[in-house]
Protein backbone atom coordinates (compact mmCIF):
# COMPACT_ATOMS: atom_id res chain seq x y z
CA UNK A 1 0.00 0.00 0.00
CA UNK A 2 1.79 2.98 -0.62
CA UNK A 3 1.76 6.12 1.61
CA UNK A 4 -0.98 8.00 -0.19
CA UNK A 5 -3.58 5.29 0.31
CA UNK A 6 -4.25 5.97 3.89
CA UNK A 7 -4.67 9.07 3.92
CA UNK A 8 -6.58 8.86 0.78
CA UNK A 9 -8.97 6.16 2.40
CA UNK A 10 -9.17 9.00 5.55
CA UNK A 11 -9.94 11.51 3.69
CA UNK A 12 -12.75 9.57 1.89
CA UNK A 13 -14.28 8.06 4.92
CA UNK A 14 -12.01 7.77 7.77
CA UNK A 15 -14.28 10.71 9.47
CA UNK A 16 -17.21 8.23 9.52
CA UNK A 17 -20.95 9.84 9.69
CA UNK A 18 -21.81 9.30 13.09
CA UNK A 19 -25.64 8.14 12.46
CA UNK A 20 -25.58 9.67 8.94
CA UNK A 21 -28.30 12.60 9.20
CA UNK A 22 -28.77 12.98 13.14
CA UNK A 23 -26.09 15.86 14.42
CA UNK A 24 -27.95 17.66 11.89
CA UNK A 25 -31.16 16.60 12.75
CA UNK A 26 -30.65 17.24 16.06
CA UNK A 27 -29.25 20.78 15.43
CA UNK A 28 -31.98 21.93 13.58
CA UNK A 29 -34.40 20.64 16.07
CA UNK A 30 -32.22 23.18 18.61
CA UNK A 31 -32.48 25.85 16.54
CA UNK A 32 -36.13 24.98 16.08
CA UNK A 33 -36.98 25.05 20.24
CA UNK A 34 -34.66 28.28 20.32
CA UNK A 35 -36.63 30.10 18.42
CA UNK A 36 -39.81 28.70 20.04
CA UNK A 37 -38.11 30.09 23.42
CA UNK A 38 -36.81 33.71 21.63
CA UNK A 39 -40.32 34.33 20.73
CA UNK A 40 -42.10 34.00 23.95
CA UNK A 41 -39.54 35.99 26.13
CA UNK A 42 -39.01 40.01 26.68
CA UNK A 43 -39.42 42.57 28.23
CA UNK A 44 -43.17 42.05 26.44
CA UNK A 45 -43.41 38.07 27.30
CA UNK A 46 -45.74 36.37 25.01
CA UNK A 47 -47.08 32.96 26.26
CA UNK A 48 -46.35 30.24 23.77
CA UNK A 49 -50.32 29.49 23.05
CA UNK A 50 -51.00 32.82 22.33
CA UNK A 51 -47.39 32.87 20.23
CA UNK A 52 -49.28 29.98 17.74
CA UNK A 53 -52.21 31.47 18.25
CA UNK A 54 -50.52 34.36 16.37
CA UNK A 55 -49.34 32.34 13.54
CA UNK A 56 -52.47 30.50 12.65
CA UNK A 57 -54.15 33.53 12.48
CA UNK A 58 -51.40 34.86 10.07
CA UNK A 59 -52.08 31.94 7.67
CA UNK A 60 -55.82 32.23 8.00
CA UNK A 61 -56.22 28.62 10.11
CA UNK A 62 -57.59 30.63 12.91
CA UNK A 63 -59.51 33.87 14.11
CA UNK A 64 -57.33 36.59 15.79
CA UNK A 65 -58.11 36.93 19.79
CA UNK A 66 -55.31 38.76 20.87
CA UNK A 67 -54.16 41.83 21.46
CA UNK A 68 -53.25 44.41 18.60
CA UNK A 69 -49.40 44.95 20.36
CA UNK A 70 -49.13 41.44 20.55
CA UNK A 71 -49.00 40.91 16.74
CA UNK A 72 -46.96 44.12 15.85
CA UNK A 73 -44.27 42.89 18.72
CA UNK A 74 -44.25 39.34 17.20
CA UNK A 75 -44.38 39.96 13.78
CA UNK A 76 -42.64 43.59 13.54
CA UNK A 77 -39.85 43.45 16.09
CA UNK A 78 -39.69 39.94 17.53
CA UNK A 79 -39.68 37.89 14.20
CA UNK A 80 -37.35 39.35 12.21
CA UNK A 81 -34.84 40.32 15.24
CA UNK A 82 -34.73 36.64 15.90
CA UNK A 83 -34.43 35.76 12.29
CA UNK A 84 -31.50 37.94 11.85
CA UNK A 85 -30.29 36.31 15.22
CA UNK A 86 -30.31 33.28 13.27
CA UNK A 87 -28.74 34.69 10.38
CA UNK A 88 -25.76 36.16 11.53
CA UNK A 89 -25.00 33.04 15.07
CA UNK A 90 -25.26 30.50 11.34
CA UNK A 91 -22.58 32.99 9.39
CA UNK A 92 -20.00 33.30 12.31
CA UNK A 93 -20.51 29.79 13.07
CA UNK A 94 -19.76 28.39 9.79
CA UNK A 95 -17.19 30.82 9.42
CA UNK A 96 -15.36 29.65 12.43
CA UNK A 97 -15.91 25.94 11.11
CA UNK A 98 -14.24 26.58 7.65
CA UNK A 99 -11.63 28.54 9.11
CA UNK A 100 -9.99 25.98 11.93
CA UNK A 101 -10.92 23.59 8.96
CA UNK A 102 -8.50 25.73 6.48
CA UNK A 103 -6.01 26.87 9.44
CA UNK A 104 -6.24 23.02 11.25
CA UNK A 105 -6.64 25.09 14.25
CA UNK A 106 -9.15 24.88 16.79
CA UNK A 107 -8.68 28.34 18.11
CA UNK A 108 -9.08 30.00 14.84
CA UNK A 109 -12.62 32.36 14.42
CA UNK A 110 -14.19 34.36 12.34
CA UNK A 111 -11.92 37.43 13.36
CA UNK A 112 -8.77 35.98 12.75
CA UNK A 113 -8.38 37.49 9.47
CA UNK A 114 -8.91 41.30 10.55
CA UNK A 115 -12.09 40.88 9.41
CA UNK A 116 -14.41 42.53 12.75
CA UNK A 117 -11.94 44.85 12.70
CA UNK A 118 -12.12 46.19 9.46
CA UNK A 119 -15.77 46.13 9.58
CA UNK A 120 -15.71 47.88 12.85
CA UNK A 121 -13.61 50.99 11.25
CA UNK A 122 -16.25 50.92 8.33
CA UNK A 123 -19.08 51.60 10.34
CA UNK A 124 -17.51 53.98 12.66
CA UNK A 125 -16.90 55.94 9.03
CA UNK A 126 -20.47 55.77 8.34
CA UNK A 127 -20.78 57.45 11.74
CA UNK A 128 -18.61 60.29 11.17
CA UNK A 129 -18.84 61.07 8.06
CA UNK A 130 -21.24 63.22 6.76
CA UNK A 131 -23.38 60.36 5.28
CA UNK A 132 -27.17 61.54 4.65
CA UNK A 133 -29.30 60.34 7.45
CA UNK A 134 -31.86 58.36 5.02
CA UNK A 135 -28.58 56.96 3.05
CA UNK A 136 -28.20 55.40 7.32
CA UNK A 137 -31.75 54.59 6.99
CA UNK A 138 -31.27 52.12 4.62
CA UNK A 139 -28.13 50.55 5.31
CA UNK A 140 -25.31 52.87 4.67
CA UNK A 141 -23.60 51.59 8.34
CA UNK A 142 -23.95 47.97 7.23
CA UNK A 143 -22.23 48.73 3.61
CA UNK A 144 -19.45 50.84 5.39
CA UNK A 145 -19.09 47.79 7.83
CA UNK A 146 -19.21 45.18 5.13
CA UNK A 147 -16.57 47.07 2.63
CA UNK A 148 -14.21 47.72 5.71
CA UNK A 149 -14.33 43.52 6.65
CA UNK A 150 -13.57 43.03 2.65
CA UNK A 151 -10.69 45.61 2.40
CA UNK A 152 -9.07 44.53 5.82
CA UNK A 153 -8.98 40.96 4.31
CA UNK A 154 -7.56 42.10 0.89
CA UNK A 155 -4.82 43.83 2.78
CA UNK A 156 -4.19 40.60 5.13
CA UNK A 157 -4.13 38.86 1.56
CA UNK A 158 -1.23 40.93 0.40
CA UNK A 159 0.67 41.52 2.47
CA UNK A 160 0.77 37.37 3.78
CA UNK A 161 1.38 36.49 0.22
CA UNK A 162 4.99 35.20 -0.63
CA UNK A 163 6.15 34.63 -4.08
CA UNK A 164 3.34 32.77 -5.60
CA UNK A 165 1.56 31.20 -2.35
CA UNK A 166 0.26 32.95 0.93
CA UNK A 167 1.58 30.50 4.03
CA UNK A 168 -0.75 30.00 6.88
CA UNK A 169 1.65 31.48 9.12
CA UNK A 170 1.75 34.74 7.51
CA UNK A 171 -1.58 34.72 6.81
CA UNK A 172 -2.69 35.36 10.10
CA UNK A 173 0.52 37.21 11.17
CA UNK A 174 -0.61 39.85 8.82
CA UNK A 175 -4.33 39.36 10.20
CA UNK A 176 -2.94 40.29 13.67
CA UNK A 177 -1.06 43.07 12.37
CA UNK A 178 -4.43 44.81 10.38
CA UNK A 179 -6.40 43.91 12.86
CA UNK A 180 -4.21 45.60 15.30
CA UNK A 181 -4.31 49.07 13.01
CA UNK A 182 -7.79 49.22 12.25
CA UNK A 183 -8.33 48.23 15.96
CA UNK A 184 -6.54 51.20 16.98
CA UNK A 185 -7.89 53.99 13.69
CA UNK A 186 -11.17 53.50 15.45
CA UNK A 187 -10.30 53.79 18.81
CA UNK A 188 -8.92 57.29 17.51
CA UNK A 189 -11.93 58.43 15.45
CA UNK A 190 -14.13 57.50 18.61
CA UNK A 191 -11.79 59.89 21.02
CA UNK A 192 -11.81 62.77 18.29
CA UNK A 193 -15.63 61.97 17.57
CA UNK A 194 -16.76 62.14 21.17
CA UNK A 195 -20.64 63.22 20.23
CA UNK A 196 -20.53 60.24 18.21
CA UNK A 197 -19.21 57.70 20.57
CA UNK A 198 -22.50 56.10 22.58
CA UNK A 199 -23.68 55.36 19.63
CA UNK A 200 -20.19 54.03 18.08
CA UNK A 201 -19.93 52.16 21.23
CA UNK A 202 -23.27 50.57 21.16
CA UNK A 203 -22.66 49.01 17.72
CA UNK A 204 -19.00 48.04 18.62
CA UNK A 205 -20.52 45.51 21.59
CA UNK A 206 -23.17 44.23 19.18
CA UNK A 207 -26.84 43.89 18.91
CA UNK A 208 -29.75 43.23 17.12
CA UNK A 209 -32.42 45.96 18.91
CA UNK A 210 -33.11 47.78 15.81
CA UNK A 211 -33.00 44.66 13.63
CA UNK A 212 -35.65 44.39 11.01
CA UNK A 213 -36.53 43.07 7.69
CA UNK A 214 -34.72 45.14 5.38
CA UNK A 215 -31.42 43.86 7.44
CA UNK A 216 -33.07 40.24 6.70
CA UNK A 217 -32.95 41.20 3.11
CA UNK A 218 -29.96 42.80 2.84
CA UNK A 219 -27.66 39.56 4.87
CA UNK A 220 -29.41 36.39 3.99
CA UNK A 221 -28.48 36.05 0.51
CA UNK A 222 -24.45 36.32 0.87
CA UNK A 223 -24.23 34.41 4.11
CA UNK A 224 -26.72 31.56 2.65
CA UNK A 225 -24.55 31.05 -0.35
CA UNK A 226 -21.27 31.41 0.91
CA UNK A 227 -22.36 28.65 3.56
CA UNK A 228 -23.54 26.32 0.31
CA UNK A 229 -19.81 27.01 -0.28
CA UNK A 230 -18.59 26.35 2.61
CA UNK A 231 -20.49 23.11 3.40
CA UNK A 232 -19.36 21.86 -0.47
CA UNK A 233 -15.91 22.23 0.88
CA UNK A 234 -16.38 19.56 3.92
CA UNK A 235 -14.93 16.79 2.19
CA UNK A 236 -11.86 19.24 0.88
CA UNK A 237 -10.96 20.39 4.75
CA UNK A 238 -11.20 16.85 5.53
CA UNK A 239 -8.46 15.95 3.38
CA UNK A 240 -6.55 19.69 4.51
CA UNK A 241 -5.97 17.98 7.99
CA UNK A 242 -3.45 15.31 7.29
CA UNK A 243 -1.35 18.90 5.74
CA UNK A 244 -1.12 20.64 2.48
CA UNK A 245 1.81 18.57 1.22
CA UNK A 246 -0.44 15.62 1.21
CA UNK A 247 -3.43 16.95 0.26
CA UNK A 248 -1.44 18.08 -2.84
CA UNK A 249 -0.58 14.50 -3.19
CA UNK A 250 -4.31 13.55 -3.30
CA UNK A 251 -5.14 15.95 -5.92
CA UNK A 252 -6.63 18.75 -4.42
CA UNK A 253 -5.73 22.28 -5.41
CA UNK A 254 -4.72 23.37 -2.08
CA UNK A 255 -4.13 26.97 -3.10
CA UNK A 256 -7.51 27.29 -4.70
CA UNK A 257 -9.53 25.46 -2.25
CA UNK A 258 -8.22 27.54 0.47
CA UNK A 259 -8.52 30.92 -1.02
CA UNK A 260 -12.07 29.88 -1.59
CA UNK A 261 -13.07 28.89 1.49
CA UNK A 262 -11.40 31.52 3.00
CA UNK A 263 -13.51 34.03 0.77
CA UNK A 264 -16.18 32.37 2.03
CA UNK A 265 -15.85 32.58 5.08
CA UNK A 266 -14.91 36.06 5.01
CA UNK A 267 -17.73 37.24 3.28
CA UNK A 268 -20.14 35.28 5.81
CA UNK A 269 -18.41 37.19 8.88
CA UNK A 270 -18.47 40.72 6.98
CA UNK A 271 -22.31 40.41 6.08
CA UNK A 272 -22.97 39.31 9.78
CA UNK A 273 -20.40 42.44 11.26
CA UNK A 274 -22.34 44.54 9.22
CA UNK A 275 -25.66 43.29 10.48
CA UNK A 276 -25.16 43.20 13.75
CA UNK A 277 -22.00 44.78 15.08
CA UNK A 278 -18.79 42.85 16.50
CA UNK A 279 -20.54 39.81 17.90
CA UNK A 280 -17.58 37.89 19.45
CA UNK A 281 -16.52 33.81 20.74
CA UNK A 282 -19.97 32.49 18.39
CA UNK A 283 -17.52 31.16 15.48
CA UNK A 284 -14.82 29.67 18.14
CA UNK A 285 -17.54 28.29 20.85
CA UNK A 286 -19.48 26.68 18.55
CA UNK A 287 -17.77 25.18 15.84
CA UNK A 288 -15.35 23.58 18.88
CA UNK A 289 -18.46 22.41 20.81
CA UNK A 290 -19.78 20.64 18.06
CA UNK A 291 -16.71 18.81 16.74
CA UNK A 292 -16.21 17.71 20.48
CA UNK A 293 -20.04 16.15 20.51
CA UNK A 294 -20.39 15.38 16.51
CA UNK A 295 -16.91 14.03 15.58
CA UNK A 296 -14.63 15.69 13.20
CA UNK A 297 -16.28 14.83 10.08
CA UNK A 298 -16.35 18.40 8.39
CA UNK A 299 -18.99 17.60 6.06
CA UNK A 300 -21.71 17.45 9.00
CA UNK A 301 -19.97 19.49 10.86
CA UNK A 302 -20.06 22.71 9.11
CA UNK A 303 -24.09 22.57 8.36
CA UNK A 304 -24.39 21.27 11.87
CA UNK A 305 -22.33 23.79 13.20
CA UNK A 306 -24.37 26.36 11.28
CA UNK A 307 -27.83 25.61 12.85
CA UNK A 308 -26.06 25.49 16.61
CA UNK A 309 -24.85 28.62 15.56
CA UNK A 310 -28.00 29.90 14.86
CA UNK A 311 -30.00 28.65 18.01
CA UNK A 312 -26.91 29.54 19.99
CA UNK A 313 -26.94 33.56 18.87
CA UNK A 314 -31.03 33.30 19.43
CA UNK A 315 -30.99 32.16 22.76
CA UNK A 316 -27.93 34.77 23.61
CA UNK A 317 -30.33 37.57 22.23
CA UNK A 318 -33.22 36.15 24.01
CA UNK A 319 -31.12 36.13 27.39
CA UNK A 320 -30.07 39.78 26.54
CA UNK A 321 -34.07 41.14 26.15
CA UNK A 322 -35.32 39.03 28.99
CA UNK A 323 -32.06 39.95 31.67
CA UNK A 324 -33.41 42.64 34.56
CA UNK A 325 -32.16 46.50 34.19
CA UNK A 326 -32.69 49.67 33.19
CA UNK A 327 -31.79 48.87 29.10
CA UNK A 328 -31.23 46.37 27.00
CA UNK A 329 -27.91 44.72 27.37
CA UNK A 330 -26.07 43.94 24.69
CA UNK A 331 -26.09 40.66 23.44
CA UNK A 332 -22.32 40.80 22.83
CA UNK A 333 -21.87 40.67 26.39
CA UNK A 334 -23.62 38.02 26.68
CA UNK A 335 -21.56 35.71 24.32
CA UNK A 336 -18.40 37.07 25.97
CA UNK A 337 -19.27 35.91 29.51
CA UNK A 338 -20.21 32.42 27.97
CA UNK A 339 -17.72 32.38 25.05
CA UNK A 340 -14.47 33.85 27.41
CA UNK A 341 -14.46 30.71 30.22
CA UNK A 342 -15.16 28.60 27.24
CA UNK A 343 -11.92 29.72 25.26
CA UNK A 344 -9.56 29.28 28.04
CA UNK A 345 -10.57 25.90 28.71
CA UNK A 346 -10.12 25.13 25.02
CA UNK A 347 -6.53 26.67 25.63
CA UNK A 348 -6.03 24.78 28.95
CA UNK A 349 -7.41 21.51 26.84
CA UNK A 350 -4.94 22.12 23.95
CA UNK A 351 -1.79 23.08 26.59
CA UNK A 352 -1.02 25.88 24.89
CA UNK A 353 -0.58 28.07 28.47
CA UNK A 354 -0.24 26.77 31.73
CA UNK A 355 -2.80 28.06 33.94
CA UNK A 356 -2.09 26.40 37.65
Amino acid sequence: MTAAAPAAAAAAGAFPRRRTASPILVAAVCLFLAALLALAVGKAPIPPAQVAELFLARFGLAAPDAPANAEAILFQIRLPRIVLAGIVGGALAVAGAAYQGVFRNPLADPYLLGVASGAGLGAVLAFILPVPRHLLAVGAVQAFAFLGGIAAVAAVYLLGRVGGSVPTTALILAGVAVSAAATAATAYLMYVRGDQLLVIYSWILGGFNVAGWQEVRLVAPVVLLCAVVMAAGGRVMNTLQFGEEQAESLGVPVARAMLILIVAATLATAAAVSAAGLIGFVGLVVPHATRLVFGHDYRQLVPTAALLGAAFLILADAGARALPGPSEIPVGVVTAAIGAPFFLLILRRQKRIAFW
